[in-house]
């Protein structure tokens, strides 16, 4: 049994706290709409505002079918060197250009790149495969717009779709120059490892991952299918430069590490940075703790670093 009152410190208790009165560990028994209802809220509470400096403008992807609404950050430093493509977090059933709002603007301040936020289909209403589809639309948009470097960058059900859009273009012509993957799920074993001693954590439990995943596949899962689970993937050669960071208090944590084993023994650049301590969606709390501000500086670094086409790892 995982003692997480000794490896889990006093503020990132009162961020855990904090999220569950706004957002209680059962949300996932209440209907769709409600559980939309309730994170909007927190998302709301916890947003942190906009760096001095960065501006943001909503704007739309069209495609033969649907409009992807999107939301770009940007500063009033000369001409930004690089951009990211931000894939947001929410189980694939929650979450958008709001919920993670903030995160994007800090993001883009310190990198002074261009951040794109994309507002993907959820499921259950677009089931697997519209959110990865989305995700890829928006980098061919991206590769069509943009002359400079793409980076893609991602956070749990977002780092997911953002790894699958790296595998599926790692040919393409304008190939991603990094991807930066935060505490992703990535299909991996649940047999074994973060699954098993982490099955109970705070914040997330694979209760709560399996249920995601019926909600997203509606059940129906075909084997290997790299765009569903990136660790499903028989070929992990040309990738690009690969920053995953993790929460060790999180059942997806030995993803992180499976991923990153698996793209070197590939011959490519990959780093794993499991943060003691902390828990799934710390992102939210890394003004509250100090252990999820120092993680979001080197993630920060990790965006600003793979942008300009270095690797400092």
């Amino acid at each position: 049994m995982t003692d997480y009152k000794k490896l889990i410190d006093a503020e990132t208790w009162a961020f855990i706290e904090k999220t569950n009165s706004y957002y209680p560990p059962d949300t996932i028994d209440y209907t769709i709409a409600e559980q939309r209802r309730i994170y909007d809220r927190m998302c709301r509470e916890f947003h942190a505002g906009y760096p001095d400096g960065v501006s943001a403008e909503d704007s739309a992807i069209s495609t033969p079918t649907h409009a992807i609404p999107i939301r770009i950050y940007r500063t009033p430093a000369p001409e930004a060197s690089a951009m990211v493509l931000y894939i947001h977090g929410g189980g694939f059933i929650l979450g958008g250009l709001d919920s993670h709002d903030d995160v994007c603007a800090e993001l883009c301040q310190p990198s002074g790149y261009e951040v794109v936020s994309v507002d993907y289909r959820l499921a259950p209403e677009h089931r697997h495969p519209a959110a990865f589809d989305d995700a890829m639309s928006a980098f061919e948009w991206a590769a069509g717009a943009y002359t400079r470097p793409i980076l893609l960058c991602g956070d749990s059900a977002g780092g997911n779709l953002a790894a699958a859009v790296s595998h599926a273009t790692r040919t393409h012509r304008r190939r991603p120059i990094g991807q930066v993957l935060i505490y992703p799920g990535l299909g991996g074993d649940q047999s074994q490892g973060s699954y098993l001693t982490h099955a109970e954590a705070p914040m997330l439990t694979v209760r709560d991952l399996d249920y995601y995943k019926k909600i997203r596949t509606g059940g129906h899962e075909v084997p290997g299918d790299v765009a569903l689970a990136p660790l499903a993937d028989t070929d992990f050669s040309r990738l690009p430069p690969t920053v995953i960071v993790t929460a060790e208090c999180d059942p997806l944590s030995s993803d992180g590490e499976a991923y990153m084993s698996r793209v070197v023994a590939a011959g490519g650049k990959a780093w794993w940075i499991e943060e003691p301590g902390l828990v799934h969606s710390y992102l939210r709390g890394r003004h509250m703790i100090g252990r999820a501000r120092e993680s979001f500086s080197r993630i920060v670094d990790a965006v600003s670093a793979l942008g300009k086409g270095a690797w400092p790892y």
